[in-house]
């Protein structure tokens, strides 16, 4: 009887996101997931010391140094190690190979700070979606959660969240109500959907 599944999260930065994963578990949020592992692709990044707060077993890569092939594949044993079932992408800026998105499949999620398929693909990351979104007009963008396939944000959407644009907006303050109206509500619930999913179906498996 599968009682929570392991979750990993992949982080590269200041880890807001997988901050707001932890307040969902502790606010009892996602009680069909367990938050298990946290890896980086960089050292000494923020995201390291929220798990650690958090009492969270965290390892550190660095990317710029192995190389992503070899992170990449430390990184799957840590995840193998710790029996990791679910694999969340927050701010993770490192494009995982189809080997990995294999070895996952249908089990990592991401979370994009556009209404994809807008402002989404290769290149669009961090401040450059926002500013894509402001030189373009938009009235509204938001954020989107989605499972991982080989094409960059090109997999299958399970949620969506639209945040208005205001007049004077710049790429900052965009991002920053994209992230507490839509990517810090949205990531913590698809998370646990998948974590539901998946424990409905080794039951019934």
């Amino acid at each position: 009887m599968l009682k929570q599944v392991r979750i990993g999260v992949l982080v590269s930065g200041g880890g807001s996101n997988l901050q707001a994963l932890i307040d969902a578990q502790q606010a009892g949020k996602l009680p069909d997931g367990q938050l298990a592992l946290v890896l980086s692709d960089r050292p000494g990044i923020r995201a390291l010391e929220r798990a650690r707060e958090a009492g969270i077993p965290a390892l550190a890569f660095d990317r710029k140094a192995e190389g992503a092939q070899a992170v990449e594949q430390r990184m799957l044993e840590a995840l193998e190690q710790q029996h990791i079932q679910v694999v969340v992408l927050a701010g993770f800026l490192m494009i995982l190979s189809p080997i990995f998105i294999r070895k996952y499949a249908g089990r990592i999620l991401n979370v994009h700070p556009s209404l994809l398929p807008a402002f989404g693909g290769k290149g669009f990351y961090g401040l450059k979606v926002h500013q894509a979104a402001l030189e373009r007009g938009v009235q509204v963008t938001g954020a989107t959660v989605h499972l991982v396939n080989e094409i960059p944000d090109g997999g299958r959407i399970l949620l969506q969240q639209p945040v208005r644009v205001r007049r004077g907006d710049t790429a900052e303050t965009l991002q920053r109500r994209v992230m507490e109206q839509a990517e810090w509500k949205l990531l913590p619930r698809a998370t646990q959907m998948l974590c539901r999913r998946i424990i409905k179906e080794e039951h019934h498996g």
